[in-house]
Formats: C-alpha cells, sequence, structure tokens
C-alpha cells in the first residue's frame, strides 16, 4: 500500500448533497422552480421575426461551487451560507445534508476551473 500525503494550503469547504421529496412538491411547476432557481435557465423569447435567448441567474451562479453530482456541490465554508439558506427555504420538500471537510485551495481552483 503506497500513502501520499501532499503539501499544499488547504481551506475548509462544504460538501452539500440534497434529494426531493416528489410527493411533497404541490406540482411539477414547483419542483421546476426549484431546480430553476437553484441552478438557474436559459429562456428563449420570439420577437420580430428572431429568437433571443437570455442566461437566467440561479443561487449557484453566484456560488463558487464545484458539482460532483446533479444533487450534490462542493462550496468554500465562507460561501456556503447563500446556498444553505435556499435549501432551508425549501427544507419541507427537499432534504439535505452538510459535511464539513477541508480541500487543498489549488484544488478546488483547479476543479471549479474545470466546471466553467
Amino acid at each position: 500500500m503506497h500513502i501520499e500525503i501532499k503539501r499544499g494550503k488547504e481551506m475548509p469547504v462544504v460538501i452539500i448533497t440534497f434529494h426531493t421529496r416528489s410527493d411533497r412538491f404541490d406540482s411539477e411547476y414547483d419542483k421546476s422552480k426549484f431546480f430553476r432557481e437553484l441552478h438557474g435557465w436559459k429562456q428563449t423569447v420570439p420577437g420580430n421575426g428572431k429568437r433571443y435567448t437570455y442566461a437566467r441567474k440561479g443561487v449557484l451562479s453566484e456560488v463558487p461551487h464545484i458539482k460532483v453530482s446533479d444533487s450534490t456541490f462542493i462550496v468554500p465554508s465562507a460561501e456556503a451560507k447563500t446556498l444553505i439558506e435556499y435549501m432551508e427555504e425549501w427544507a419541507d420538500k427537499v432534504e439535505f445534508e452538510m459535511l464539513d471537510m477541508m480541500m487543498r485551495q489549488r484544488e478546488f481552483m483547479r476543479r471549479l476551473a474545470n466546471e466553467l
């Protein structure tokens, strides 16, 4: 077995994972609203014979994060408050968990750059 210890400046991060309780949403529109407000969305509007596309920002647009899966994100602890507050607004329909950990700052920045 080989164990490697890498040195570098570490930063506190939070892993946030969630799952929706479909039976608790009032409608598909309500569930869609949760995801649109979280991830943002593209809106296409026809006008004057053309189509205009607008990028609508979501909560994750404002928070630096690494997407691990559709329902799991790593965010710097200092930036997690916004995401936690959003999840708490939906607490009756969405269950979420958090795990505090440390991550090398260089690794976080490298993965963040790959997300863009």
